[in-house]
């Protein structure tokens, strides 16, 4: 197989956030014999959603159809879809079922909508049953977008739910290597990274007549290049309708990002959330030492964070047994990643809280994990969580919050040309959304394990990821699909020019643009005449950093490519190899028989061999207890091999 050859996997979608969501089949590959589709207007008038039930013109060899003749059937199709719509009913707890009639109203009047509300508002599950009474939805579908794969998977169960309608019929979903969605759905919740897998194939999005944007003010790479694209896209598409969705962060930004011709911005229609008083309470790591003998201070002692975490839900546990006017009163904690909930995790079981549940929530738990913080339950619980319950998912049942402030925060070092994953105090923004996760049932408390002044001198928000990520991968897809300079696009926020300037060149040196054939713009970005090579048609095709996919496409070269294709995952993910800080010598005793002299990359071949072994001759009970008892990570295994699937995938094209 020629290394260019990858170029025809057509599925696989420019990558802008390492490994991106893809469909997990290949529905943008062509018949042998069919028409190449039209770049952008795929039938019907310009302005005219194609995306439910129109056909459009024949293929070769297909009876073709008088223009009436394709009218009556189209229309034929909308009725169909028309008669799916189940009875709607809203929740009438929730703050957006009183504003249900302002939020039609604008979104009947207007192209583009910023609907703004706190935490727990239902602006995610309710604003798609108004979107289907405004009778949208059948002549193209709904398109919902979420951040995470966690909280597409619960959006689309919690609606499908309440509309009384089975999941992958009126209500679908797609994620990574997961697709639930049917040729009648009206509504598909999906990633972000989906929608952009789409844009290789539909660049006018006309499988959508509305498109609703949720969780925006997470400002991630994926969500940023949609807004931009969107805009672009309104003039020449008049008839779809688009709605974004904002916790109470700034939404004047997007509105103004929305503005029309005549610089009028979208409308923001604002929704309350909490309901109830929250109590914040200061429980800083570092505190005041036992005084001296002659009565002056001692020295400052800063506690471990796990001992914060335990003493705060001490404290609220046993605040909480005093009084019982509700039935809830379970505490969620806020933890930077995995390692930290699981340390978090092994501590509050030491401590044989009667009638106590501890549950983690993260994003790579499976499905049925998932489940669990969602399932109604008995006694009380403690949530432990990243950040994906910051505003992605509504954790219920919670009466108090415990705030590390601190999250796992995307950089790029400027210095280094590194991405890296650092743990960082979270922005003042990010913590009053914690906050706002309780306060919901009845007057809550909130436990921040830092001090008042950290919170006061802390920024006001989070720097959208694209000011602080490495752009090889955006220009890249810019530049597959042909949507010009970098520094001309219009993103909520400009990219920095430094940073614009190492994705070039970072492209340049892995031969994936052409020469220019014209000047450089001021910011040193590729213009609208720079032109992919066939080893960059090949690295947009891949759903891995572009360094990593230039490794596959010289490994297809060399004849090596399912060795590299191990390796190149592998790198794609955290390190299945735990190393826990309690067994760190029992761990790394378990992985040397892994080890090769003179080779980390080979390590990984070697582990992988290992685990399909053992894979086939184990239960898949018995194999997750051998990874536990290995310090083998069983859901970044799962991870890995998913992922080797999806290149092996792109690589037989």
């Amino acid at each position: 197989m020629p290394s260019a050859g990858i170029v025809r996997c057509s599925a696989w979608p420019p990558i802008l956030t390492g490994v991106s969501e893809q469909p997990t089949t290949d529905p943008g590959r062509r018949p042998a014999g069919a028409r190449r589709p039209a770049r952008r207007h795929t039938g019907g008038r310009r302005g005219e959603s194609r995306g439910a039930g129109d056909t459009g013109g024949a293929t070769d060899g297909a009876p073709r159809h008088s223009p009436e003749q394709r009218r009556v059937a189209r229309e034929a199709r909308y009725a169909a879809r028309r008669a799916l719509v189940p009875p709607i009913r809203y929740p009438e707890d929730l703050p957006i079922a009183a504003r249900r009639d302002e939020i039609a109203a604008a979104i009947r009047d207007h192209q583009v909508v910023v609907l703004a509300g706190e935490t727990g508002s239902g602006k995610t599950t309710q604003l798609p049953k108004i979107l289907l009474e405004l009778g949208r939805g059948i002549r193209g579908t709904i398109g919902h977008t979420q951040p995470r794969r966690i909280a597409a998977r619960a959006v689309a169960e919690r609606l499908a739910e309440e509309l009384d309608v089975d999941l992958g019929g009126v209500v679908g979903y797609q994620v990574r290597f997961t697709t639930q969605v049917g040729r009648d759905s009206l509504v598909k919740v999906m990633t972000d990274g989906i929608l952009l897998a789409e844009l290789q194939r539909d660049r006018d999005l006309r499988r959508y007549d509305t498109i609703v944007i949720d969780e925006a003010h997470e400002r991630s790479l994926n969500i940023d290049f949609i807004l931009g694209y969107l805009k672009a896209l309104l003039p020449r598409r008049p008839d779809l309708k688009v709605v974004v969705t904002s916790a109470t962060i700034d939404p004047e930004r997007f509105a103004r990002h929305f503005a029309d011709a005549h610089g009028r911005p979208a409308p923001i229609v604002e929704v309350s959330g909490r309901t109830y008083p929250v109590e914040l309470r200061y429980r800083p790591l570092v505190r005041d030492g036992l005084p001296a003998k002659d009565g002056t201070p001692g020295p400052p002692v800063e506690i471990d964070q796990v001992t914060g975490i335990v003493e705060a839900v001490e404290e609220l546990w046993t605040e909480a047994s005093g009084h019982d006017e509700v039935a809830n009163h379970d505490i969620l904690v806020f933890l930077s990643g995995e390692r930290e909930i699981r340390d978090a995790a092994d501590a509050l079981a030491g401590l044989g809280l009667p009638d106590t549940e501890i549950v983690p929530l993260f994003a790579r738990l499976s499905a049925a994990e998932q489940h669990r913080v969602f399932a109604p339950h008995e006694g009380r619980r403690v949530v432990l969580a990243t950040n994906v319950a910051e505003t992605s998912l509504t954790v219920p049942g919670i009466r108090y919050v415990v705030d590390t402030g601190t999250a796992r925060i995307s950089r790029y070092s400027q210095r280094t040309k590194v991405q890296r994953l650092p743990i960082e105090p979270v922005s003042q923004a990010s913590a009053s959304q914690r906050a706002g996760r309780c306060g919901r049932l009845a007057a809550g408390v909130c436990i921040r394990l830092y001090s008042e002044e950290d919170f006061d001198a802390r920024p006001a928000f989070t720097d959208p990821e694209i000011l602080r990520t490495n752009l090889a991968s955006v220009i890249l897809a810019m530049t597959n699909l042909g949507l010009g300079d970098v520094a001309a696009f219009p993103f909520v926020d400009p990219p920095d020019a430094r940073n614009i300037a190492d994705g070039v060149r970072l492209l340049e040196e892995l031969g994936a643009l052409e020469a220019s054939t014209g000047t450089r713009s001021a910011a040193g970005s590729a213009d609208e005449r720079r032109r992919l090579t066939a080893y960059g048609r090949s690295l947009a095709q891949l759903p891995v950093d572009p360094r990593l996919g230039r490794m596959v496409i010289e490994a297809d070269r060399l004849g090596v490519l399912p060795d590299v294709l191990v390796v190149v995952a592998a790198l794609s993910i955290q390190d299945p190899r735990e190393r826990p800080l309690d067994h760190q010598e029992a761990a790394a005793l378990s992985h040397k028989r892994f080890a090769v002299e003179g080779s980390d990359l080979a390590a990984y071949l070697r582990l992988w061999t290992y685990l399909r072994e053992q894979q086939e001759t184990l239960s898949g009970s018995a194999f997750r207890r051998m990874c536990k008892a290995e310090y083998l990570h069983y859901l970044r295994i799962r991870e890995w091999q998913d992922l080797v699937a999806q290149l092996r995938q792109a690589a037989k094209g």
